[in-house]
Formats: C-alpha cells, structure tokens, sequence
C-alpha cells in the first residue's frame, strides 16, 4: 500500500505532462508514396510463417515477468500461434549474441540508445508504420524509436524517475510530510538523519541511468541539445555532489548494502529511500507487500529539477520468419487495455494517450512520475551510445573514490567520437 505525501503528488501534473508528450515532434515514416501506399508496401515485405515466435525481455522482477508471460501466451491461444518468453540475465550481450550467431529472438526489449546501430547494419525489421495504434502513442516516444525519419518499432511503455521513500523508516526517524527534500542540502539533511548502522539514508544503482539524475539536476547530463556535454560543469557539479555522500556514508550503490537494485535495498530496509522508477512498485508490491511506501519527485539541484525518463520499444528483427504474427503479438501487447494491465502489474506508464486517464484515476500516488516527465532528459540514441554508456557504467563503480574529471572526460571523449 502507498501512502500519498500530497503537496508532491498533485494529480494535475498528469494532465500537464500528457500535454507536453502530444506536443513533442517526431519523425516521418520514411516512405515517400501516400499512407495507403505506404502501408501496404511494407505489409507486403513481412514474413509469413507457421514458425513460433521467441520473445526475449529484460525484467525488473517477477511482477513483470508474470505479467509478460500472461499476456503473451493470451495471445498465443487466441491466434494459435506459439510463442515463448525468455527472460534476459544481460539483454543487450545476449541480444547482441543471437544477431551475431544469426539466430535472434523474433521479438525484444530494444532500448533507444541501441536501435540506431541496429538499424544500421540492417538487423531491424521497420514496422510501426504499420500498427494499426501507430498514431495513438506520444510523439516524443516514437521519436525515440525513429531513425532517418523511419518509425521502427512500438514504445511499449515508459518510466521516470522518482525518490520512493520507505514510510515507516521516515516515520520512525521523526520526519514528516514537511520534510520531504526538495533541494540538494535538504536530500543530503535527511538522508544523514535517516542512516543508521542497519540501513542507509539513500540508495541507488551504480549507473547513470541513476546516477545521471543529479548530473541533469546541475545543468549537465550526457547529451543536451543535441551536443555531448559529459563533462561540463554541470555534470561535473552532479557527480562531485554524489561522490561526497557516497564517502559520508549517507548515499551508497545497492550492490554495497547488499542488495540487487533500489527496490531491494528499500524491500529490505537497507536504505530509507532510492532513486527508481514506477516499475518499482509491482516489485514492492509483489516481493515485499507489508512494506508502505510514497513517491515523490526527485529533489531539484543547483539548476532546477531533474530526473531521467526512459522507454523501450518491441523490436523485431529482420530475420525474423514470422513477421506478421510477431507485429499482430505487437499490436496486442500495446494495446489500451493490455498496457494497463501491465502498469497495474508491475508500475510502467503506458505509451499509448487513450490509456492516459485511466492510468491518472488508478494511480494517483504515483504521479510524481508523471510530473517528473515534464522535465526528464532522454539518454542519447546515437548508434554507439550503448558502448559508451557501458564503459561510463563500469567507471561509476569507483565513482567514491574514483576522480570526477577523469571519468566525465572519458564519456565526453567517446560521445565526441559518435556525435551526430
């Protein structure tokens, strides 16, 4: 059960951050003739078989696991096509693996800081022109997923993220609703009151796809703009602000209190808050139910609020022999209904606009997210991106006693090298 810090959780953030996705350009299809034209050209290049389909996924826990798995043999009954879920130990390596060997899944998590390398070895199948929902997802998402003006694949969801604070811990440390952070000193304040010798104030992942937060949260980020800005004074001012709490011992990386990722560590009280996104509260819900919890948004640095938003799209691979019944799989999986179900099972927002007011009147605890979006920067999309992602990720590990302008100018130098 969560319960609402209410000045964090105002339910018009929704409506305003709906607003802004529609508003928010993107690409073309990439054909040239008219859409009817357009349309069934490309129905024309799919493949059609009696084969099964492979589904491969990265998963957040059991929640999104079950939820998948469900639904997808739902569909599999119905159309009487098999199809078989895998659940990734490393995703892109094993992704990257099945292209190599020639054998990739029919259908995947695909992240949009993979898809243009994807996309330019001729790996990927470009389908979204074809789903018949193609036009009720967010702009801002399909053009995650567009390169070279060509839509390729359905955003199956999205995510910000947010502090999620373990209630009773916060209660038994004397806070309130009054104290919920809202600036740097007042997340460093209560993080400090909030770690003892059995838990710490503040945990999050050893990545930038957690720790970036705070970069973005000082003015910098990875990309911004459309210019790499890794070690700017802003991403600078970020890291450094990171480095000393993870030394003051109030902040520290999950996999040093012994936990997996943020949803543990809170799970089990090793941390008081964590830095995650909406997927956390089906693992909260499903693998630690007494535990009570709040979201609210990230507190705003040195140069306002910040926060990461990400999404993934269904990827469908060129080789694939079943290309028709693995988009009308697409199809299902995206839909209204069935993207709801899965935000109740495991917390992502859906991609899709009709499914936006439900989602507000089931989630009203949790629109910290969705206000969260207002203002969330995307991880770059340039093909290459996901090595340099990588290889900043393996320095972030150190980051407590590592030098803050070593690591920051090693990313600056490698987004340099694949900018746009």
């Amino acid at each position: 059960m969560t319960r609402p810090i209410s000045r964090h959780l105002a339910g018009a953030g929704a409506v305003l951050v709906a607003g802004a996705l529609v508003l928010t350009g993107c690409g073309g299809s990439g054909f040239a003739d008219g859409p009817a034209a357009q349309d069934d050209a490309a129905a024309d290049s799919l493949t059609s078989s009696d084969d099964p389909l492979s589904i491969l996924i990265g998963s957040s826990g059991d929640a999104e696991t079950d939820a998948v798995t469900e639904a997808v043999a739902a569909w599999s009954e119905e159309s009487g096509v098999e199809a078989e879920v895998q659940v990734a130990s490393d995703l892109p390596q094993q992704l990257s693996q099945g292209f190599a060997a020639g054998s990739p899944p029919d259908l995947f998590y695909l992240a949009p800081e993979a898809i243009a390398g994807y996309a330019d070895n001729g790996s990927l199948q470009a389908y979204g022109d074809l789903l018949a929902n193609k036009d009720d997802f967010y702009p801002s998402l399909v053009e995650n997923f567009t390169v070279d003006d060509t839509f390729y694949c359905a955003p199956k969801d999205f995510s910000t993220l947010g502090l999620v604070i373990n209630t009773q811990l916060w209660a038994d440390a004397g806070l309130t609703d009054a104290d919920v952070p809202t600036t740097w000193d007042e997340l460093a304040a209560v993080a400090k009151t909030l770690t003892t010798d059995d838990q710490v104030g503040l945990s999050f992942g050893a990545e930038y796809q957690r720790v970036g937060t705070f970069m973005a949260q000082a003015g910098g980020g990875l990309v911004v703009d459309g210019a790499p800005v890794a070690d700017s004074a802003g991403s600078v001012e970020g890291l450094e602000y990171v480095q000393s709490h993870l030394e003051d011992g109030t902040f520290a990386y999950a996999a040093d209190v012994g936990a997996g990722w943020g949803g543990e560590a809170l799970g089990k009280g090793l941390a008081a808050m964590v830095i995650e996104g909406n997927w956390v509260t089906g693992a909260l819900t499903n693998d630690f139910p007494d535990v009570e919890y709040t979201v609210a948004e990230l507190p705003a640095g040195p140069a306002g609020p910040g926060t990461l938003q990400f999404t993934n799209c269904w990827g469908m691979a060129a080789d694939s022999p079943n290309q028709e019944a693995a988009l009308s799989l697409v199809e299902h999986l995206t839909s209204t209904e069935q993207q709801l179900a899965f935000s109740e099972a495991f917390g992502p927002m859906p991609s899709i606009e009709s499914a936006a007011a439900d989602w507000t009147s089931a989630n009203p605890d949790l629109t910290a997210f969705l206000d969260g979006a207002a203002y969330a920067q995307f991880p770059p999309n340039w093909a290459g991106a996901t090595d340099v992602i990588t290889d900043l990720n393996s320095q972030l590990e150190s980051l407590k006693t590592g030098d803050v302008a070593t690591i920051l100018g090693t990313a600056q130098s490698n987004l340099e090298a694949i900018a746009e």
